[in-house]
């Protein structure tokens, strides 16, 4: 009975954040709500379990950061600086765009890089007087596309390497960067193809861009150097993390409260507190809590388990259906907990005599990263994406962004598909014949 609850619950919310009739933080949170009201789990629970603090604390860690940040002028810098280096035209900025972004996440997480592009590319776009759209949405794909690359990239990359000790960094970029390559062009060539009329500036735009000076827009200030100092620290440490084991919240977290102590005198904490993405966070809180109802009745175990039942233990079958169904899946809900119902069911397959599970965890990744593009609600970046998005008043439609992101995202499955087959399948069969 509860799971029958938890999931019209589920499917009643997610059916109210489609539609947008309804705030999707307040949709969220009351469909969390409804789901400790049904006794599904409780308030302990909810926020013990399920609720992911870690990304909670980081993405204000990084809110705080960028808010600060953005007082001193510099992403209005960097973006008409970006915007003279392409002569102002829109083709060139969006694959500059394209490729930053996806570089960024597989170095950076790509929650972190997104706070730091969106702001640059919403001022970038409002100077040359472009539609935001198509930006935020290369901004999204490219995001998790890059961040599927590497170790630290994305999430559900993290969580696998940290279940799998012999997968290293290394072993992530070695297998996972070659198709990440092919796949992130070929999207990049899609969207180029798809936005073609929508990509064009106005001359005077183009004019008006050549005459601005950039540094008019830098406050040069203590707070401009106090803010880009502790900012490449914190990203520094991102890079550092794996030597430093020091986890990425706590860098955030450090960071955040150095800003916010180094620039007290010329910031006051509370207006960088009100200016923080409220609504983006409680969104999360209440999606964690909603996807943790479909966790505790079980409901997510069962569909991992059901991988086993149809395959019947075939490798070349699993890893198949574990690149689709991951895929499908972190489309409509966040790709976190579906992973860590995952990963043991992976580890059970040992006991059907695979004793190189390799090919699963790739087509695991690949399916939990390339998926979260489907929806709004698919990944971390997304959801931030379209809350900064909101706040610059900027919104993205849920529907309007569906109708670009399921495509990519089955696009992107048949690549990796192939790949799978090619890299690791055909082999597995050949040694199995001999």
């Amino acid at each position: 009975m509860e799971a029958a609850f938890s999931i019209a619950i589920f499917l009643i919310s997610y059916l109210f954040i489609i539609l947008e009739k309804v705030n999707r933080a307040l949709v969220a949170l009351t469909g969390g709500v409804l789901m400790l009201c049904a006794g599904v789990f409780t308030w302990n629970d909810a926020f013990q379990s399920y609720i992911d603090w870690h990304t909670i604390t980081l993405l204000f860690s990084m809110m705080v950061l960028v808010s600060i940040t953005q007082k001193t002028g510099f992403f209005e810098y960097i973006a008409l600086l970006l915007a003279q280096r392409v002569n102002g035209e829109p083709v060139k900025l969006f694959i500059v765009v394209a490729i930053l972004t996806a570089m960024g996440s597989a170095l950076l997480d790509n929650v972190t890089t997104v706070l730091l592009f969106v702001p640059v590319i919403l001022n970038l776009t409002n100077i040359l007087s472009l539609p935001s759209f198509p930006y935020l949405l290369i901004i999204i794909f490219s995001s998790n596309i890059g961040g599927t690359a590497t170790l630290i990239g994305d999430p559900p990359n993290i969580m696998i390497g940290q279940a799998v000790e012999h997968l290293t960094f290394v072993s992530f970029l070695t297998n996972l960067a070659p198709i990440v390559v092919v796949i992130f062009v070929s999207t990049l060539m899609l969207m180029l193809f798809l936005f073609r009329s929508t990509l064009k500036a106005d001359q005077q735009n183009l004019v008006k861009i050549k005459e601005l000076n950039p540094d008019d827009y830098l406050k040069k200030s203590p707070l401009l150097y106090k803010s880009l100092l502790v900012l490449c620290l914190t990203i520094a440490g991102f890079l550092l993390h794996p030597v430093l084991h020091v986890d990425l919240t706590t860098i955030a977290v450090s960071g955040a409260l150095l800003l916010l102590l180094l620039t007290d005198r010329d910031v006051n904490a509370e207006v960088v507190f009100k200016e923080v993405e409220w609504l983006t966070l409680f969104f999360f809180i209440g999606l964690f809590v909603l996807v943790g109802g479909l966790q505790a009745t079980g409901v997510i175990d069962e569909i991992s388990k059901g991988v086993i039942f149809v395959t019947e233990g075939d490798l070349p079958k699993t890893a198949l259906i574990i690149l689709w169904i991951s895929g499908l899946f972190s489309g409509i809900v966040d790709n976190i907990p579906f992973v860590a119902a995952t990963i043991p069911i992976i580890e059970e397959f040992k006991e059907f005599g695979m004793m190189n599970l390799d090919p699963l965890w790739w087509a695991l990744a690949l399916g939990a990263c390339l998926g979260g593009n489907g929806s709004l609600v698919g990944a971390s970046a997304n959801v931030v994406v379209a809350g900064i998005a909101a706040s610059h008043g900027e919104g993205i439609s849920f529907l309007r962004f569906m109708k670009y992101g399921i495509p990519i995202v089955i696009f992107s499955l048949v690549i990796a598909t192939l790949y799978m087959i090619i890299r690791y399948l055909l082999p597995y069969l050949q040694g199995s014949l001999v």
